[in-house]
């Protein structure tokens, strides 16, 4: 720019800064990428199907709610020490709020209640020993625990005529929150409802399918007079399931699966799953994005949500919400 020689220096200075703010205000801002909230999803296992439904959810509100959903988690449910690092992480990037799933009750105890001092947690799924969650999410796993009791009793009736009978419990990971409720809601219903099952057998994995499948089969021999058995998660349910395939004994026990997949459900079709208690995972991360950014903003949000449980057998599996839960959207 040429000024007329008749500015002084110092008005000179004075005009070519005024040119420059006008052309800056001038141009119209573009909002800074950091100012999208940030929400990560922390999930046991990425490679699992229930967890990949629990993301697509997630995911879809964080497209309708404009908000960054980093999808995080271990390649396996027993990576603890794994979970934990990740969670560090998350939140050493400042994060709105964090959506976790615990993996294990007691270990992830101290790690949730460092990170809700510098961000708002909330849980999904799994309990932490930890009162620092903002607002959890989950379904009831006593009342699961219960349903699948009472699935496995009416599936045995209708071969045996009555609920009678020995039964087994299959537990994926010792420790875990939502595996030991459903254990201890499917305990306190024979209990209370059916005097006529003997739990003959309580098992515990270490949350590997074959681990479930050689159980299973360990079971078969051990107990000739099995009825009934309850898989109390989706890694045992296949697990349980392949043995009763294999070993044709579907007609004789009764086999009572928590969670679905492809797997789980053709095994239901053909008949060697009894019932599928199911939770609705996709609402569980929808949801839980949803409550992270009302919490954020300094809305208030519920302490606790029961997403529900629901009990699919092969005679109910076409109805139109069964195959919303047995085939939810991943993508």
């Amino acid at each position: 720019m040429k000024l007329p020689s008749s500015l002084s220096p110092s008005r000179s200075i004075f005009v070519v800064l005024l040119g420059v703010v006008t052309i800056a205000w001038l141009v119209e801002p573009v909002p800074a990428a950091d100012q999208q909230p940030s929400i990560p999803i922390i999930v046991k296992d990425t490679t699992s199907f229930f967890w990949q439904i629990v993301l697509a959810g997630a995911r879809k509100a964080g497209k309708e709610l404009d908000v960054k959903v980093p999808e995080l988690g271990a390649q396996s449910e027993s990576d603890i020490n794994g979970q934990i690092s990740i969670l560090e992480n998350a939140v050493s990037q400042k994060p709105a709020a964090i959506v976790i799933s615990p993996t294990q009750f007691k270990a992830l105890g101290k790690p949730i209640d460092e990170a809700a001092k510098k961000t708002i947690v909330i849980g999904i799924d799994s309990a932490a020993d930890s009162k620092a969650f903002t607002s959890f999410l989950q379904t009831d796993n006593v009342q699961g625990g219960r349903v699948a009791a009472d699935g496995l009793a009416a599936a045995i009736a209708a071969k045996y005529g009555k609920p009678e009978g020995d039964v087994a419990l299959i537990t994926s990971i010792p420790g875990v929150g939502s595996l030991d409720q459903r254990a201890k809601g499917f305990k306190e219903e024979i209990k209370a409802k059916y005097p006529g099952l003997k739990l003959v057998a309580d098992k515990v994995a270490d949350g590997m399918a074959t681990t479930g499948l050689n159980i299973m089969t360990d079971l078969i021999t051990a107990n000739p007079d099995l009825r009934g058995v309850f898989a109390s998660n989706l890694i045992m349910a296949q697990g349980a399931g392949q043995a009763i395939a294999e070993n044709k004994v579907a007609d004789k026990i009764k086999l009572v699966g928590f969670d679905s997949d492809d797997k789980l459900v053709k095994l239901l079709s053909d008949g060697n799953i009894a019932a599928l208690v199911v939770q609705d995972p996709f609402n569980m991360g929808y949801l839980g994005v949803k409550t992270a950014l009302a919490a954020s903003k300094g809305e208030k949000v519920p302490a606790t949500v029961d997403t529900g449980v629901n009990l699919i057998t092969k005679e109910n599996m076409k109805s139109p919400r069964s195959q919303e839960l047995l085939t939810p959207k991943v993508k």
